[in-house]
């Protein structure tokens, strides 16, 4: 059997979060899938080491338009799918299936929109096993890899690792930089630590004052590194803290603890599906009350982070 699945949104934590769903759907069929989705997602690096997923197709430019829509019809012709999952409502896949020449078609109702990302993911996928599905992903990285990263970074068990998730994808998801930095010099004043920041190539004035504060010796910057070089440095840290971004979703999936920090994103529906995020909102909201336009970032409190933080750490 042949299955395609269809989860074209565009950010890597939204990636991460329907992995429950992938794993399921290939587990019950009993074949790894093809999974079409757009580059900037990362999956064929999120996915390298899963046997679940068996081909990536990226959904490029080239592929949009009248034009694209039948390159793309005919790319996935010539694959003989028997099966796809399209995880969206929209018209255009539908119709890209039907043209593929796909059988059994799965998709969400048509037109769907504001769903909470996490909660109809799982729906749909009950609705065709039968049976519930855990919403906890769970990303697979070689063990080996993982352990010459520990031994290369130096993460001995005598220092605490932490990622500080300093970058987001707008400038309003973002808890001042400011914030991490006195965080940091806090947790330094009780015990030894090391902190991986966990930013991108487009970060360099967030990056720039962090190497420029007090903290700089005891910080190790994922700016030049792909996110496939990320993921085991992520594995064998102690905590994520940061922003809501994609580098908070990897390290729930890879089991780290995580005190994610929502300033203005859906808290509920990018931290519910996970036992390993614990939300922190701006005062006087709630996890289902901030959400975008809450533009809470000078609202967080700063002690309830530290004493978080510490409490994961056990300090």
């Amino acid at each position: 059997m042949k299955v395609l699945v269809i989860q074209q949104r565009y950010g890597i934590g939204d990636m991460v979060i329907f992995l429950p769903y992938l794993h399921a759907l290939s587990k019950e069929l009993g074949c790894p899938i093809t999974l079409l989705a757009k580059k900037s997602s990362n999956a064929e690096a999120l996915f390298a080491n899963d046997e679940h997923i068996s081909e990536i197709i990226e959904l490029e430019k080239s592929k949009d338009g009248l034009s694209g829509f039948f390159k793309l019809s005919k790319e996935l012709k010539a694959r003989n799918f028997d099966k796809v999952f399209i995880f969206n409502g929209s018209l255009r896949y539908f119709l890209l299936s039907k043209f593929a020449g796909i059988k059994s078609i799965y998709q969400y109702p048509l037109f769907i929109s504001k769903d909470i990302i996490f909660q109809t993911a799982k729906t749909f996928t009950e609705t065709f096993l039968k049976r519930a599905v855990s919403t906890q992903p769970k990303l697979r990285i070689d063990t080996k890899v993982s352990e010459l990263s520990k031994k290369k970074l130096f993460m001995t068990e005598d220092f605490k690792h932490i990622i500080l998730g300093v970058s987001a994808s707008g400038p309003t998801k973002r808890w001042p930089v400011e914030n991490y930095i006195r965080l940091a010099e806090n947790l330094l004043k009780i015990s030894n630590c090391k902190f991986y920041l966990a930013l991108g190539k487009n970060d360099f004035d967030t990056e720039e004052k962090i190497m420029s504060s007090k903290i700089k010796e005891a910080c190790f910057s994922f700016s030049k590194i792909g996110i496939k070089e990320t993921l085991p440095i992520i594995k064998n840290a102690d905590l994520y803290v940061g922003n809501d971004t994609g580098f908070l979703h990897i390290s729930s999936a890879l089991n780290i603890n995580c005190v994610g920090i929502y300033v203005d994103s859906p808290a509920f529906s990018y931290s519910a599906y996970s036992n390993n995020i614990e939300a922190i909102v701006p005062i006087n909201e709630t996890i289902y009350t901030t959400t975008h336009n809450t533009l809470g970032a000078k609202n967080i409190s700063f002690n309830e982070v530290l004493e978080k933080v510490k409490k994961k750490l056990n300090l």
